[in-house]
């Protein structure tokens, strides 16, 4: 009988959410991401060090924040060796609030893939869903820079991500899920699932409105999640649960995924919402509560992440000074 996985392939791009090349190799996703927690604990893999002291060797006199980079790019460009498809490389969550900033780090991403021989259409740059972030990627879009808007958690930053023509959205299915069960109590199935529900909301205003901007569902709490969604452009999903699936024979119907049926199924357009101020987007923002504070807390809990990564890498390359 056929894998649950390999059933989703069928409907959905499917995506490995890791920096481990093994669990890239065994369930050959089409593309892979990246963030700095993933390669945080990736990095500190003792089969992966030969990638950690190359970097180091090599860029051990240059700024933490540019070896960082280039840590991020080496995990990249062997993953680009694995997947047929793109790796997603996220910039710094601490500029998360500065549009400039933002495009500079992009460039210099976009640059040193370049220099190893990466064209830039197998590279996303992965941003956050501030309004910052979406008008980096407005600029970076403009410029054929291809980015991927993550800690999206609601319709308002996904109709702002499109008018900005990005790429491709994130949604953050499991962190929607966790607000949920924390402030209701509740318990959720699949097709009750406040994270579920918001991409598929999301996807039909996209398709209803021909919207080109490709959505990646992302964090997913359990296997549930990711068959309700299959249909989806893509779904971005963890080592554990890609093993999950493909261990599994669930079958993957209209019934329990209705987003494998065509969209010729809307019969209701969802309202449409023009384009979005930027006081319009703050206010939207402001009155979701779960997207405001899952946004401030993803970009929080991802630059802690880089600051350990820092500080690691910085013991490490203190040592290797010493021994000089």
């Amino acid at each position: 009988m056929t894998s649950t996985l390999e059933q989703l392939k069928q409907y959905t791009i499917v995506v490995a959410d890791t920096g481990d090349f093994e669990s890239i190799h065994s369930f050959k996703p089409q593309d892979a991401t990246t963030n700095p927690s993933l390669i945080l604990k990736a990095a500190q893999k003792p089969e992966y060090r030969f990638i950690i002291d190359k970097v180091i060797d090599e860029q051990f006199k240059q700024p933490i924040d540019k070896i960082i980079d280039a840590i991020l790019i080496a995990f990249g460009i062997e993953i680009l060796n694995i997947v047929p498809g793109r790796v997603s490389t996220e910039v710094d969550a601490r500029l998360s609030f500065d549009t400039q900033k933002t495009i500079n780090k992009a460039h210099d991403i976009v640059k040193a893939y370049s220099e190893a021989g990466i064209d830039k259409s197998r590279i996303l740059i992965k941003i956050a869903s501030t309004w910052e972030g979406i008008e980096a990627a407005r600029y970076l879009q403009s410029e054929g820079i291809a980015c991927n808007m993550t800690l999206l958690f609601c319709q308002a930053q996904a109709i702002a991500c499109a008018d900005a023509k990005a790429q491709l959205i994130s949604p953050f299915i499991g962190r929607i899920l966790d607000w949920y069960k924390k402030n209701t109590g509740k318990i959720y199935t699949a097709n009750t699932d406040p994270g579920v529900l918001s991409v598929r909301n999301i996807y039909k205003y996209y398709k209803c409105y021909g919207i080109q901007t490709e959505i990646m569902g992302a964090s997913f709490r359990n296997m549930e999640e990711v068959i309700a969604l299959a249909g989806c452009d893509l779904l971005t999903i963890s080592p554990d649960l890609l093993k999950n699936l493909s261990d599994s024979n669930i079958c993957i119907t209209t019934d329990n995924a209705p987003l494998t049926a065509k969209i010729q199924q809307y019969t209701d357009k969802p309202n449409y919402h023009p384009p979005y101020t930027e006081s319009e987007f703050r206010w939207a923002l402001n009155e979701n509560s779960m997207a405001t504070e899952k946004l401030a807390e993803g970009i929080r809990l991802f630059a802690a992440d880089t600051v350990k990564l820092e500080q690691w890498l910085l013991s490490l390359i203190d040592t290797k000074t010493a021994k000089i």
